[in-house]
């Protein structure tokens, strides 16, 4: 019995002595030297070098979160929504109860020790409205504006904005339209804004705000579209904002600065005659400053543009629904004359270049007659490109018998047609 009892204390404190090395306090024996560390949550990894979505809310709730932080008793954290420090909005700087407008943000915490080491934990917040909110959308490259000048919002619930703020700046002259692009409010940016982003918020009559996202404005030249590709010898427009500034544009070496027509928002010039192929782009404003281009979302000071042999037959932004009753404009796409493909020989690879509404259910594109005879497709698609028609003389023959050629489908845009 002796011999049991001796066994059954020798058991017990061998189970005491395992219990003390398993504690679950983290760095129970950390001090004011070790290195900061965020324990919980746990924040997506980046995907392709950009942020990841770590939270998704509604509007009507509060974006909450507790930190897990070690060396807990000698560090302290710091809260950033879109680069600015917020307080934490409870007791505790390791625990975070803000509320938001709708929109996309930017959250980064950071914890810091008493001896100055950091470290730190960033991801992106989407608030969502609520479904009878007036709210916006990103529908193209609407969202950089230019002080002074007229900028757009597209969305749903529009009609009931008064009133607009561009950070705390109210924009004028406010107006609320509908038509086949989908429904938007019209304003203009003060002009007394500065470079740089703004969050947006929306007014109702009655007082209430709504999150509208983030508007860029800009003062310099910058070009939007257009840039990508030119036709040696051709017509060439550019579209964007402060484009009235613009001086002169180079491409490949050679400086063009007469322009067949220049607008705030329109640059048309000549391409230089040069051999098929990709050339750096670049401009000078009437200051001596840069023009910028947009390039994979981003403002450069240098593009690419692509210069082929092909004639533009059209160039613009026609929006097609066969959703559209007979007779609407918008029906189809056929502002090409008969004429012009009279003139071309079989072989001729036609090009049409279109990009799809957001706003649209589903996207598909079709090429045919004047009957609706299909010459291409229908072609589903998700994302911008380019259907490719190399013409027979079948088709000819087909155009010019069954009242020309057209663009069919559903939720799309027709940005520029050639041929080479």
């Amino acid at each position: 019995m002796k011999k049991i009892y001796s066994i059954l204390f020798a058991a017990l404190a061998l189970a005491f002595t395992f219990a003390a090395c398993s504690s679950e306090e983290p760095f129970s024996t950390a001090t004011a030297d070790d290195e900061p560390r965020i324990l919980d949550p746990t924040f997506p990894d980046r995907a392709n070098g950009a942020l990841a979505t770590f939270a998704n809310i509604n509007r009507d709730a509060n974006l909450t979160m507790a930190l897990t932080v070690t060396p807990a008793d000698y560090t302290t954290v710091a809260w950033f929504i879109d680069g600015v420090e917020v307080p934490s909005g409870t007791a505790s700087d390791k625990e975070l109860d803000i509320a938001l407008p709708a929109g996309t943000y930017t959250l980064k915490m950071v914890a810091t020790t008493v001896s100055g080491k950091s470290t730190s934990r960033e991801g992106i917040v989407l608030v969502n409205p609520l479904a009878d909110d007036p709210q916006t959308t990103t529908v193209a490259l609407e969202r950089t504006v230019a002080p002074g000048q007229r900028g757009r919002l597209y969305g749903t619930n529009l009609a009931q904005v008064t009133g607009l703020l561009i950070g705390d700046t109210p924009a004028t002259d406010l107006t609320y339209v509908e038509d086949e692009s989908g429904s938007y409010i019209e304003y203009t940016v003060p002009e007394t804004m500065a470079d740089g982003d703004y969050r947006a918020t929306l007014q109702d009559a009655g007082g209430n705000t709504y999150g509208a996202d983030k508007v860029t404005v800009t003062s310099m030249p910058l070009v939007l579209a257009g840039a990508s590709r030119a036709t040696t010898g051709g017509a060439w427009t550019l579209t964007g904002i402060n484009l009235d500034q613009v001086a002169s544009i180079t491409i490949g070496g050679q400086t063009v600065s007469e322009f067949s027509q220049q607008t705030a928002t329109t640059l048309t010039l000549t391409c230089p005659e040069l051999p098929v192929g990709d050339y750096p782009l670049t401009g000078s404003a009437t200051g001596g400053a840069p023009v910028q281009f947009l390039v994979n979302g981003a403002a450069a000071t240098e593009a690419t543009v692509t210069v082929t042999a092909e004639q533009t037959l059209w160039e613009g932004h026609h929006y097609v629904s066969w959703d559209f009753p007979d007779g609407d404009p918008n029906k189809t796409f056929n502002l090409i004359p008969m004429d012009v493909f009279a003139g071309m020989a079989p072989g001729a690879l036609l090009r049409v270049s279109y990009s799809p509404d957001p706003a649209a259910e589903y996207h598909q594109i079709a090429l045919a007659t004047g009957y609706w005879t299909y010459l291409l497709g229908p072609i589903d698609f998700s994302e911008a490109g380019v259907a490719e028609l190399t013409l027979t003389q079948d088709m000819l023959d087909k155009i010019q018998a069954e009242a020309g050629f057209i663009c069919v489908g559903h939720g799309y845009y027709v940005d520029l047609v050639t041929v080479k």
